[in-house]
């Protein structure tokens, strides 16, 4: 059973690893509060292949055009050498990204993409995070005072991270879906980012539970 639809926007040079964690637990399912996964849907700006920065070939499931924030649950937008080189060509992404938070529907950024946000002029009023201060500054934008120097930062619907931090991000975006229990998302946290052999043990645990209430059912 699905709890919904995820977006993530792919184009051409997307950093991989900033997104991997993820996707890839939202979409197994495994621990989760709720049993099964979200649904992982890729938006690009056509249908035509992407190429990560790692070399992989990506085929998008949709256009942009198609995409529509009351179909989704949250709108996930990578880091890319895009974002700066051409901030033009991915513009239309970051004004999505409006929409979606017009609509209430959150929005997840790390790197490059909180760039774009902030052309967009969506970080000017909340706080965030970035990869750095000074990276966000070179904008122009006018949110500095709400620059806070941290791994990850969730304020309302949106979230943003750092290049370095794709298990915080991952994190936030686990706790704004309400994804995991508390404990089994601190538990997550620090297998994931410390490994912790001890929290294996909570994952594990939360994982037979879900099972054992889906054979109930």
């Amino acid at each position: 059973m699905t709890k919904g639809t995820v977006h993530m926007a792919v184009y051409d040079t997307l950093a991989d690893w900033e997104v991997g964690h993820a996707i890839a637990h939202l979409r197994n399912g495994a621990a989760h509060r709720e049993s099964g996964g979200f649904d992982v849907v890729t938006v690009g700006l056509t249908r035509d292949p992407v190429e990560t920065m790692g070399g992989v070939r990506v085929m998008p499931d949709i256009t942009l055009g198609d995409l529509h924030p009351t179909d989704s649950r949250m709108l996930i937008l990578a880091g890319a050498a895009s974002w700066d080189a051409e901030p033009a060509l991915l513009a239309p992404f970051a004004r999505m990204a409006r929409a979606f938070l017009a609509a209430e529907v959150p929005v997840a950024a790390i790197c490059g993409a909180t760039a774009g946000l902030a052309r967009e002029g969506l970080l000017d009023d909340c706080v965030h995070t970035s990869a750095a201060d000074g990276y966000l500054a070179a904008t122009g934008y006018a949110g500095a005072e709400h620059y806070r120097d941290a791994d990850a930062v969730t304020d309302g619907n949106l979230i943003t991270a750092g290049p370095t931090a794709p298990v915080a991000f991952a994190r936030e975006i686990f706790g704004k879906l309400d994804t995991y229990e508390p404990r089994v998302l601190d538990a997550w946290y620090r297998l994931f980012a410390t490994g912790d052999p001890s929290a294996f043990a909570v994952l594990a645990a939360a994982g037979h539970s879900a099972q054992d209430g889906d054979r109930a059912h």
